[in-house]
């Protein structure tokens, strides 16, 4: 992408148009704010409509050797298999139905019944709306274990067979009994829209920014990707990470006048045929029915039966709701603190968050639950901040940013637009310092390359951090599940949220972080999905996170 830079001479020339319109005003004795108006518009340049072009206008700066390496392992990492092409137009009737498709529970593997620690599999065998089994993979599918009373749950892992089955394998992590439930997010063939739309457009979501110098003001597009024009380009490529980010240049006003953020709305660029394939009740997010029992009963770990650990089963979860508390596997002894307990564990500490709005959700709770933690208004945008918060008598510090673009808030002054790797850069860090973030919900739309070079600039800056700093401590938050809806779907939805929460796995495995897994514990509770999960799974996530903060002896 080429992207001009505005020379001396244009800055002369916009210079003499203020000049000009100021003495416009003295003249004919205009309102100021009639002018503003008036002058007010949205630059949106012509594009091209051919798709060739389109697929390819994202660029982005060239990756050393090793992190090349990593981008392309990461990105076979998560492809998605394939769906058979289809004749157009999309006939509903050759796509998964959950209404026809059935789940099985498998007998014990050596017999008998099932006891706490063993596994339980079940097999599910999609099939189309005329009951036709299906003979390819791809179906998005969670699967969760539960009971109600108990206030018991548990996450599955599902295996794509590619051939129009899939097992689902649990853990049973308690006694009693345990109901299987079966949810299709996506038949196949939606998935095969979604990964078109992020291919082919990867600006349906539009931002503007506002621009302003004096009296004069504009507003154009901007994004990650824009499409090419004969419009030049402001370039706002962050100097120290390289993150990458555009708008297109006013026609009066210089790069420099820009003064905001926003983001105004999406486009739903798919086919009117194709909206079918993303129906509410009859296949986004509808349960699969049992082709018999749907639920077993758990005796009592066998004597000598090992404990349950996510290392020693193929599931590998990384906890389960019991009495409607969240209890780790392989993780850390969860201990459930109330109000004064937390203002204990935090005492002496300082803890920055950054990231999206379900990690300002952390610290909205926060503040909801302990009276002498104080937040000081620092007059920022509504629901943007940056916030802090102070309880003074026990020195503690807590913070909120959130991440720079894209960033789908309403209005964001240009003024806080930090990268987390630069955040992080800033810090000094130590044994008192508590790093939170998370950073996925935003990312739907764009080329996975976006949310790659994003975390690997993120994990360089913690890298760094620890290294000068090994006693502080870093925890992630991953995405999570969210309530279906047809636009959010298309840009924003689980299958794009599922991907990207491999990715931050993967790109932070290894190092001394420790995750949150909001994935996990949002599709293992009862409650509705959705993007701020409820207060029940807010307090067992900052359960978690105190854990790791104030680990329990022997935890």
């Amino acid at each position: 992408m080429k992207v001009r830079a505005c020379t001396r001479r244009e800055y002369s020339v916009i210079l003499l148009v203020l000049a000009m319109a100021a003495l416009i005003l003295v003249l004919h004795n205009m309102d100021v704010l009639e002018f503003q108006h008036i002058m007010k518009s949205i630059i949106v340049p012509k594009v091209s409509t051919d798709p060739e072009v389109n697929h390819s206008f994202c660029t982005f700066q060239p990756l050393s050797p090793e992190d090349a390496l990593e981008e392309r392992l990461l990105l076979d990492s998560i492809a998605w298999p394939e769906t058979p092409p289809l004749p157009a137009p999309v006939s509903l009737e050759q796509t998964s139905d959950p209404a026809h498709s059935t789940f099985t529970i498998l007998p014990r593997r050596g017999g008998g019944q099932w006891h706490v620690g063993d596994e339980l599999e079940v097999m599910i065998t999609m099939s189309d709306f005329h009951g036709r089994p299906k003979k390819y993979g791809g179906d998005f599918l969670l699967a969760r274990l539960h009971n109600m009373k108990l206030g018991a749950g548990v996450a599955g892992q599902v295996v794509d067979h590619l051939n129009g089955s899939y097992s689902a394998v649990f853990s049973l992590p308690w006694e009693g009994d345990a109901q299987v439930e079966v949810t299709l997010v996506h038949p196949s063939e939606a998935i095969t829209v979604l990964s078109r739309l992020t291919r082919e457009h990867p600006d349906r979501i539009y931002f503007h920014s506002l621009f302003r110098s004096g009296s004069l003001s504009e507003t154009t597009v901007c994004n990650v990707c824009l499409r090419p024009t004969q419009q030049p380009l402001c370039n706002y490529t962050d100097v120290r990470t390289g993150e990458p980010w555009f708008c297109y240049k006013p026609k009066n006003l210089s790069c420099d006048s820009r003064i905001s953020h926003s983001r105004t709305r999406y486009k739903v660029n798919i086919e009117a045929n194709e909206t079918k394939l993303f129906q509410r009740g009859v296949n986004l997010k509808v349960y699969v029915r049992a082709s018999g029992p749907a639920s077993v009963t758990v005796l009592p770990k066998k004597i000598g039966q090992p404990e349950v650990r996510s290392s020693n089963v193929t599931s590998r979860p990384s906890g389960y709701y019991y009495q409607g508390l969240w209890q780790t596997l392989g993780g850390p002894t969860v201990h459930h603190f109330n109000t004064s307990a937390i203002s204990q564990c935090l005492k002496e500490k300082v803890v920055h968050m950054y990231g999206d709005s379900t990690i300002r959700q952390w610290f909205e709770y926060l503040n909801a639950i302990l009276s002498d933690l104080k937040e000081f208004d620092l007059h920022g945008p509504w629901k943007v901040g940056p916030y802090i918060s102070l309880d003074y008598a026990n020195n503690i510090l807590v913070t909120f940013r959130c991440h720079g673009p894209p960033l789908s808030f309403t209005i964001v002054p240009i003024s806080e637009f930090r990268y987390i790797a630069n955040e992080l850069n800033g810090l000094i860090g130590g044994t008192s310092t508590v790093v939170v973030f998370g950073i996925w919900a935003h990312f739907g739309p764009f080329p996975m390359e976006v949310y790659i070079r994003r975390l690997q600039n993120i994990r360089r800056a913690v890298v760094r951090l620890l290294d000068r700093s090994p006693g502080t401590l870093v925890i992630i938050r991953t995405g999570n599940p969210r309530a279906p809806a047809l636009d959010v779907t298309l840009t924003f939805g689980d299958w794009y949220s599922l991907q990207h929460d491999k990715v931050l796995r993967a790109m932070f495995k290894g190092l001394n972080v420790h995750l949150v897994d909001a994935w996990e514990m949002v599709v293992a509770h009862h409650l509705p999905h959705n993007i701020h999960p409820s207060a029940p799974i807010i307090k067992n996530m900052l359960n978690v996170l105190l854990s790791y903060v104030c680990p329990q002896k022997g935890g």
